[in-house]
This record gives C-alpha cells, structure tokens and sequence, in this order.
C-alpha cells in the first residue's frame, strides 16, 4: 500500500490535473489505484463525473462519523477507485482541529480498511496546510508536488520545504518528495528559468518528465474524463504517461 499525497500550497499549479491523470494512467497499467480526496472544493471527484453526492457519501464522513474508508469507496467505471470530496470536508478544520492526535486519523484508517491492498493511493489535498493536508502527509510515504514556471509558485517551495521539514522532525522520519513542473512551454524563457532553478534547488528529486501546456488538460474535466478518455492522443496525455513510467521505474509507487 503505497501512499502518495499529491500537495501544494499554492493553488493553480495542476494539483488536481496531476491526481486525476496519474491515477488514470495507473488504472491504464492495471494498477487498480485509489483516489482520495481531501479538498473541500471536491474537484477531482467531479473531474471524474462523481457530482450531487450527499455529504455523508465521501472522506467527510470518514472523519466526521468514523465511517471505514472501504465502505466510502466507489468504482469507477474507468478502472479508478474514489472515496469522493465534498463541501463538508471543510467544516473538519473548524470543528476537529483541536482534537488530540488528529493527524494521525487518515493513517490509522488506512491501516484499519486496505492495509491488505497493495495498489497505489493518491490523496488530492487541498492547498493549504490545515487538518486536512496535515493528515495526508502524516499517512503519505512520498509527496509528489507540481509547480508551475511563475515566480510566486517557485519561492512558495521554500514555504513548502519548511513546513515539510517540521513534520518530518515531528514524524521522524523522511518524507520522500518528487517536484513536477507544469504547464511547461519550451519556448518560453520564463519556463527555462525555471526549470533550471528547479534542478539546482532539487537535483534527482525534479522529475524528468515536465507536463506542457496543453489546453486538453483544462478541458477534459468539463466533461468528467481523464486526460485519456478525452483525448488520448494529445501531449499532455503523453506527458502524464511519461511521468508514470518514470515514477514507476524510480519505485515512487512501490
């Protein structure tokens, strides 16, 4: 059971856009994986055409009644397995925050429900560091963190860095990272810059694989597919294929 937690701070930077399509292209390979999701915006749930739940059908009521992480599990005709976000999820910080040991919910959870399963789990969280995210990392093995090309994602890194680097002190134990970079145009200097900051910051923890700028990306969630159902011949679809191979052969989902 491997645990990935898909996090950035920042919004815009293709968090969900990642989830969604590494997810698919792992289901693609027979993976069978599992999508968590623990943004209250709910937006990779309806990126998979799960809409109009009621709030006691998803990760919320796993932290707000305790309900077992593998009974909030639905199927998912594409092969992805999805305990779906909802609007509740937001409440978690205001009304838990307080209580002892929070952090540790999601893990033991996991533990608890499909600690027998050993496909891939991916957490979409949201972008900011609440209960919420706090929990996915706290149960992650590795964080996997996409980053546009623009000056104010790159310097939230720092932020990112630091806050992760308490938890590992508080954990004890490292948290393996990937860094992603996004919506990348080639012939853009901005782009270059960035990627050559990225690879002097990071070294073997920037992935290889960049994802482009491709609008297809930002269009298939209108339709509640994944980048391969929408258009599987288009260039963000062979980026995100591309970056799965390559997590896979790092062992990022062993």
């Amino acid at each position: 059971m491997a645990v990935i937690a898909v996090f950035n701070q920042k919004g815009g930077v293709g968090k969900t856009t990642t989830t969604l399509n590494v997810a698919a292209s792992l289901a693609l390979l027979e993976r069978r994986p599992l999508v968590i999701d623990l943004d209250p915006q709910a937006h990779v749930t309806l990126a998979l055409g799960v809409k109009h739940l009621p709030g006691n059908a998803g990760a919320a009521a796993f932290f707000r009644d305790q309900t077992p992480l593998d009974r909030l599990t639905r199927r998912l005709g594409n092969g992805l397995r999805l305990v779906p976000g909802h609007a509740e999820l937001s409440k978690v910080d205001t009304l838990l925050a307080a209580t002892p040991g929070i952090a540790g919910t999601l893990k033991k959870g996991l533990d608890a429900a499909l600690a027998w399963d050993d496909s891939p789990i991916l957490i979409d969280c949201a972008p900011a560091l609440g209960v919420l995210s706090l929990n996915a990392l706290c149960a992650a093995d590795r964080v996997l963190i996409p980053v546009t090309s623009d000056f104010l994602a790159i310097q939230g890194l720092n932020r990112l860095d630091l806050a992760l680097g308490v938890l590992e002190n508080a954990l004890k134990r490292r948290i393996e990272r990937r860094v992603l970079l996004t919506r990348f145009d080639e012939g853009k200097a901005l782009c270059r810059e960035a990627l050559a900051t990225l690879k002097g910051r990071y070294g073997d923890a920037l992935c290889d694989t960049k994802i482009c700028d491709d609008p297809a990306l930002s269009e298939s969630p209108a339709h509640g597919l994944d980048i391969f159902a929408y258009a599987a011949d288009c260039p963000g679809a062979h980026d995100y294929r591309l970056l799965t191979m390559e997590l896979l052969s790092k062992g990022f989902f062993a």
